[in-house]
């Protein structure tokens, strides 16, 4: 294993029955790096998230979390990890400092230091005032606190949050992003949400899975690249037939405006501009329009997930 790399999955499985909720899934996470990981409901992101965290057992495959196999040695493996699932494990029951201290207990943190835990977990997610609450009378925000505050309670080097933000207002969505952005200056950050901004406030990598498989792999940058120059805008006097559009060179789909104007949708490395205007020329089309269009992350993961699934897919 690379030895920057803290979390590595290997052709990952899960099924339900004869459902294959994740098919094939492998990838690597390095040190430092935020990972943003999407996709629609019932991709198998949670599926995921569970297996990664030692939740759930894969059907088949791999996890190593900081070179350690987490099926073969379960307990040595969590140590390094720390998970939100959606749903918050709280108890509404407790205070938050008598939370936290059960908390510190279940992951092992010798009595002597338990207490510093329970303060620096604390200090770092913004409850210092609010220790000797009721965690059921808390806003939903500071519940959510709370339960990151248990995923970093024994200082691990990969956290892992399922949808962290979701039920919060915009107030709160904020100072919890703020609260993501300052733990992954010292922690690595796997991030299932839904909410697309997030993803290009918070993110180094995207991944995106789609009906159980591994669609889209990419840096942040990257993904910029692709937003940047996937269509163009082209208007005529004397527009050819789409075929004839779609036959040409680097173009991969053409999507009827209105009369005479066209997005076409193209691959990063092909761009087809040059070929249309002098095609254009040519023919005779009269070409008076052609505009770069940059896409936005939802277009772009509205693209990937509901590209047509190759023959065989569909029916499992």
């Amino acid at each position: 294993m690379n030895d920057s790399s803290l979390v590595r999955v290997e052709q990952l499985y899960r099924y339900y029955g004869p459902l294959c909720a994740v098919n094939n899934i492998s990838f690597e996470m390095g040190r430092g790096e935020v990972l943003g990981f999407l996709g629609p409901n019932g991709a198998g992101k949670s599926t995921t998230m569970q297996m990664i965290s030692g939740n759930l057992a894969p059907s088949a495959g791999r996890i190593l979390i900081h070179g350690v196999d987490i099926l073969d040695h379960p307990r040595e493996a969590k140590v390094h990890l720390g998970y939100l699932p959606e749903q918050p494990p709280l108890y509404r029951e407790l205070t938050v400092d008598e939370y936290l201290a059960y908390c510190a207990r279940l992951n092992r943190i010798p009595r002597a230091q338990r207490h510093g835990a329970v303060d620096a977990a604390k200090s770092r997610c913004g409850l210092t005032e609010v220790g000797r609450r009721l965690i059921g009378n808390l806003s939903k925000g500071f519940q959510q606190r709370v339960g990151i505050a248990q995923a970093i309670i024994h200082n691990p080097a990969v956290i892992i949050l399922d949808e962290p933000t979701v039920g919060l207002d915009p107030i709160q969505i904020r100072e919890i992003r703020t609260l993501i952005h300052e733990l992954s200056r010292e922690h690595s950050i796997i991030l299932s949400t839904h909410i697309l901004p997030e993803v290009q406030t918070i993110c180094d990598r995207v991944i995106i899975i789609n009906q159980g498989k591994l669609v889209l792999n990419d840096t942040l940058a990257g993904l910029q690249r692709r937003m940047e120059g996937s269509s163009l805008l082209v208007a005529f006097r004397h527009p050819p037939a789409p075929a004839l559009l779609e036959s040409m060179p680097g173009v991969e789909d053409i999507e009827i405006l209105e009369a005479g104007r066209f997005r076409i949708y193209h691959g990063d490395s092909a761009d087809p501009a040059e070929a249309i205007v002098d095609r254009s020329v040519a023919e005779g089309w009269g070409l008076y329009e052609l505009t770069p269009q940059r896409l936005s992350l939802e277009q772009v993961f509205i693209q990937i997930t509901q590209a047509r699934p190759v023959e065989g897919e569909a029916a499992a």
